[in-house]
């Protein structure tokens, strides 16, 4: 991974933190001529909860390792078909008045047929990590910009199989973690149906560095549905000392489509 991308990256998630997360209200967003007042209407009081199944066609990039194997991975946006990467996703957030209670979920395969092994006597290994990954986060809501501050949990799984010699039924080590995340998201109604918005959290503690940057454009269908299209990109870097052998530095770049359905 380069270390340039990477700081790209860090610097745009830090100041997502420090200037400005599903959708919550989406079907409610504002225009730029109410997004003036900061007074809510008596419909953004009290109780709203919003939902958003959501696919995210993500590549990965980036070294993973198990039980002192390493490899390094590149699987495009191209390679997901070919590769049958799969995935759940969902997020939910709740909020009261102006408190936000934003969840994400979700629950991957990601693989790579061709990686590139660092272990001596082998040609190539294909690399598999599955992965589970749970956001929740509490925050407060400004007119049309949200801070939060939460966790991230982590569980992964990665499992390789080598060539052309290969041992016993392969090579596999998981690993549980948690992060602490600080982040914030900005929505701007840019006309009464269509709306931007802009989103990252960044942090760390188990891993060394845990942050992710997104951009969606939602398109308001009816006053509780709206469609989402945009990208997220998620990067962790973590490799413990007391989990020797595990390693998983990678970034997840990737398309993302969904629904945001306001329920109550």
């Amino acid at each position: 991974m380069k270390t340039g991308h990477r700081i790209i990256n860090l610097c745009s998630a830090l100041w997502l933190l420090f200037s400005i997360h599903v959708p919550t209200g989406l079907a409610q967003t504002q225009t730029a001529a109410t997004a003036k007042t900061e007074t809510p209407s008596p419909s953004d009081d009290g109780w709203h909860v919003a939902i958003a199944p959501y696919i995210w066609f993500a590549g990965v990039h980036g070294t993973v390792g198990a039980l002192n194997h390493e490899a390094s991975v590149h699987a495009s946006f191209g390679d997901i078909f070919n590769y049958l990467n799969i995935g759940a996703m969902a997020a939910v957030e709740p909020r009261y008045n102006r408190i936000v209670m934003p969840f994400d979920f979700l629950w991957m395969k990601l693989s790579d047929q061709k990686s590139l092994p660092f272990d001596e006597g082998a040609t190539s290994v294909k690399a598999k990590m599955t992965e589970t990954l749970i956001t929740q986060k509490i925050g407060y809501r400004f007119v049309d910009a949200k801070k939060v501050f939460g966790f991230r949990y982590w569980h992964l799984q990665n499992t390789f199989t080598l060539q052309p010699t290969q041992i016993a039924n392969g090579i596999s080590q998981s690993a549980n973690w948690v992060d602490g995340l600080g982040g914030a998201r900005i929505e701007l109604g840019l006309t009464p149906k269509l709306s931007a918005m802009v989103l990252g959290d960044a942090g760390g503690g188990s891993a060394r560095l845990d942050y992710q940057v997104a951009g969606l454009l939602g398109y308001k269908v009816s006053r509780k549905v709206v469609l989402l299209a945009g990208d997220r990109y998620l990067a962790v870097d973590y490799r413990p000392v007391g989990n020797a052998g595990f390693i998983y530095d990678v970034a997840m770049p990737g398309l993302v489509f969904g629904a945001a359905f306001n329920v109550k």
